[in-house]
């Protein structure tokens, strides 16, 4: 499988990836490429498989963390990541296997915080309530990646991985709800620090000014 990437200003001190989420491609992201670069960083951006410019038909976020895992193996040693909705828990689980040293940061803009919740979520748009349905969903996940549904979930990724987090979220997200996000608070990992917002939602999050700044102070 071929997968699309892009690199800018090569051979800056600094490298940072970043990672689109679902029906997306990395150029929504291209206005992060020159305050990053004034940081110091080396861009890295990969078009997930069956997004964008990358081949594929289908992809999970096994799929997307195994690609992440190869571009570190590519290019790293990385020292920043900046990963939205399903890159942000397909980014979660690719940390669980690469060792990152006490200096890396890593950025999830309104990750997909919990799977259950976006079974739940998408059966609901889908106006499914036929409980057997989600069962054989749930079989299905476990049939494909060997994992069940509840351990695609940031809350127990995270407590894996010692790099220092920045994680932005909206209370008005209807994608990936804050209702997730606050056991996650509650747990109070001392590695993470959240930006909580109101009015941007799941998209308009990354292209807020404000967060822009909060985004490249904390990577500077």
């Amino acid at each position: 499988m071929w997968i699309r990437g892009y690199r800018c200003n090569a051979g800056a001190p600094k490298k940072a990836l970043i990672l689109h989420g679902f029906s997306s491609s990395v150029h929504t992201f291209d206005h992060f490429i020159e305050p990053l670069i004034q940081q110091g960083y080396e861009i890295l951006a990969f078009d997930a498989p069956a997004h964008g410019e990358s081949e594929g038909k289908t992809a999970h976020a096994l799929d997307y963390a195994a690609v992440i895992t190869r571009i570190h193996q590519l290019y790293g040693p990385l020292d920043a990541y900046i990963a939205h909705s399903f890159g942000g828990l397909s980014l979660a689980l690719a940390l669980e296997n690469i060792l990152v040293a006490p200096h890396v940061k890593v950025v999830f803009l309104a990750p997909a915080t919990e799977t259950t919740t976006a079974i739940r979520k998408g059966m609901w748009m889908l106006g499914i309530q036929n409980q057997k349905i989600q069962e054989a969903l749930e079989k299905e996940i476990l049939t494909v990646s060997g994992k069940p549904a509840t351990w695609f979930s940031m809350r127990r990724a995270v407590q894996y991985t010692r790099a220092n987090i920045l994680w932005v979220h909206d209370a008005d997200d209807d994608i990936t709800p804050i209702d997730d996000v606050h056991p996650i608070i509650n747990d109070k990992h001392p590695h993470i620090l959240f930006h909580l917002t109101s009015g941007l939602g799941h998209r308009k999050i990354y292209r807020d000014p404000d967060v822009m700044q909060h985004i490249v102070s904390f990577l500077s």
